[in-house]
């Protein structure tokens, strides 16, 4: 992406904080701060960095002066300003002096402690709230380029998928597994890894276990959840998989959390309410008497993070529009036994849901 890709963004930003109420955003380093204008510091420290954004006004951004040559090559830097503070000042006077005196500003829900209190001090009639509270949809909405970007992600994760399913897991342990899951999505394209969940057994009814020393045994139900980013975006994919045949009781569990997640996807439409997207697949789940087992949402959004808004959850009344990415990942956890997780990233389109990742939802066996 280029320089006017961010500068409509940051345009965006900036309308969006008008129609909030706000006097502009305070964005630090983080997913934000890449998103809006392209820069990423190289080592995140206790010295401020800040991009104001503020309705009717250029953006600028505030960073150390050593660092000031990384900002200005960014790839969004030639649509705002770039101001350095040196050593010794005090950086809160110099980006106070930017700010409205009793404004209320959005802050990145990352900014620091040590960040939020030097502002206060600095302005000390001005007031903050996290950027999640007042404009969870910042990033929720993805152009074509972003989508396609996630749909690459997708792709990859889906052939990390396939390949893993010719691995040895019965006698290995859990993180070496876990090992395959991260060396595959670097062979197919991820710059980073963010987690390779392997819950075997009795581990795989703990929806976010830690790949551990646990040796897999023939019989496991294993709860395979990995993703991270590639070419900036994320990917969230979660398969289940047993080591030889199933029980009957195994694939029943197994088909019920299938048959929630095709209906949850089927009800993805422009204008239903996040919440209601929850509800289907927790009505095919509570149905089946597996409903006390289904402890967490059904879904959450992806792009720049694998986790952000929107959330799929009881309680959220906002509704799915054209180019919101989510998780689709309902789940039965039976402690001391199992679970199951059927997960995929889809994308809210004109005329429904388009899966973002197309690998089979069936219960595969492995060895």
């Amino acid at each position: 992406m280029g320089r006017d890709e961010y500068e409509r963004r940051m345009m965006r930003a900036g309308r969006a904080a008008a129609e909030a109420g706000l006097a502009g955003l305070i964005v630090t380093p983080g997913p934000d701060l890449v998103w809006l204008c392209g820069y990423r510091p190289t080592a995140v420290t206790e010295r401020l960095t800040a991009l104001v954004i503020e309705p009717g006004r250029a953006p600028r951004l505030l960073v150390p002066v050593l660092e000031r040559p990384d900002a200005e090559r960014a790839a969004g830097a030639g649509a705002l300003t770039v101001a350095g503070w040196t050593d010794g000042a005090d950086p809160y006077v110099e980006l106070g002096k930017w700010l409205a005196p009793q404004g209320r500003y959005g802050v990145s829900d990352g900014m620091w402690a040590l960040h939020l209190l030097g502002l206060q001090r600095s302005v000390p009639g001005g007031g903050y709230a996290a950027l999640t509270e007042v404009l969870p949809m910042l990033r929720a909405v993805k152009g074509a380029y972003e989508v396609e970007r996630l749909a690459a992600a997708g792709a990859a994760a889906d052939a990390a998928y396939q390949d893993v399913l010719g691995v040895r897991f019965a006698g290995r342990r859990e993180r070496d597994v876990a090992g395959d899951l991260a060396r595959l999505l670097t062979e197919h394209g991820h710059s980073q890894v963010d987690f390779t969940v392997v819950g075997s057994g009795p581990n795989g009814a703990n929806p976010h276990h830690e790949a551990g020393e646990r040796v897999i045994q023939d019989g496991d139900r294993v709860v395979l959840d990995f993703g991270g980013l590639k070419d900036g975006y994320g990917s969230d994919i979660s398969r289940t998989v047993h080591v030889g045949e199933p029980g009957a009781e195994e694939r029943t569990v197994h088909e019920v959390v299938r048959e929630a997640q095709q209906a949850a996807f089927e009800a993805v439409r422009p204008g239903i309410a996040c919440q209601d997207v929850d509800r289907v697949a927790r009505r095919v789940i509570k149905s089946a008497g597996y409903g006390e087992y289904f402890i967490h949402r059904t879904g959450h959004g992806i792009g720049v993070t694998t986790h952000e808004p929107p959330y799929l959850v009881e309680g959220e009344h906002l509704p799915l529009v054209p180019g919101m990415c989510f998780s689709i990942e309902p789940g039965i956890y039976l402690p001391e036994r199992f679970g199951v997780r059927i997960e995929d990233i889809v994308v809210c389109t004109d005329s429904g849901g388009r899966r973002l990742n197309v690998t089979g939802r069936e219960l595969a066996v492995v060895a």
